[in-house]
């Protein structure tokens, strides 16, 4: 097979990677969000059962949690698709990183902006949401545009669970057509597609947030 071959033949799976993704955008961004702000403000049993699962969610291998939830779920009653359960541990695993640069992000605010916004009236949670947390999403782009690309990147797991990703494609025409030089070279760059405007648009992010903090 030529070069061009293959890469249609990859990017059939590409409906598998983005859904995966989108949908796993969908667990990470809350999930986030919520763990690293609970986190950050709770104390005693509270901080300690969120970090808990927090660190869960971070430090356990992907592929372990892949198969976990494919395979051992069923066993217990509960039947999940294989997006289902991609997008559920991808998702869950990038919000768990994620997580951390929410909380690093409120803790880095200086203390007056708090102090600021409950001398004008405003009750804590009105604060943090109307304050703190826009200032500190403006911090923290960078690890979430890296934590996105994970994501992307993460999602050729999805082929050991049966999805026809892009990489379970480029596992097919291996099958039909040993040269694996040029077809996983082609699914690198594959890829390579896929992440690296995620990597400008994150870098505009940057430049144009930065630029607008300049002026105030």
């Amino acid at each position: 097979m030529n070069f061009p071959n293959v890469m249609l033949g990859i990017y059939k799976g590409f409906g598998v990677t983005a859904t995966v993704t989108i949908l796993g955008l969908l667990y990470a961004i809350p999930f986030a969000l919520l763990g690293g702000i609970l986190q950050n403000f709770s104390s005693g049993f509270t901080r300690k059962a969120i970090t808990f699962v927090i660190e869960f969610w971070r430090s356990s291998p992907v592929i372990v949690l892949l198969y976990a939830f494919y395979y051992t779920l069923p066993a217990f009653g509960l039947y999940l698709s294989g997006v289902t359960v991609g997008a559920l541990v991808l998702g869950l695993n990038s919000g768990a990183y994620s997580s951390q640069s929410v909380r690093a992000a409120l803790q880095s605010l200086p203390r007056g902006q708090c102090e600021a916004g409950l001398a004008l009236g405003l009750n804590r949670a009105e604060t943090l949401f109307l304050i703190e947390l826009p200032q500190a999403i403006r911090a923290m782009i960078p690890a979430f545009i890296n934590d996105l690309i994970q994501l992307i990147k993460g999602t050729a797991l999805v082929s050991l669970i049966t999805l026809a990703d892009m990489t379970f494609r480029a596992k097919e025409i291996a099958q039909l057509s040993y040269d694996p030089l040029l077809i996983y070279s082609s699914l690198l760059l594959a890829y390579l597609v896929l992440c690296y405007p995620v990597t400008i648009f994150g870098r505009y992010l940057e430049k144009s947030h930065g630029s607008r903090r300049g002026r105030t």
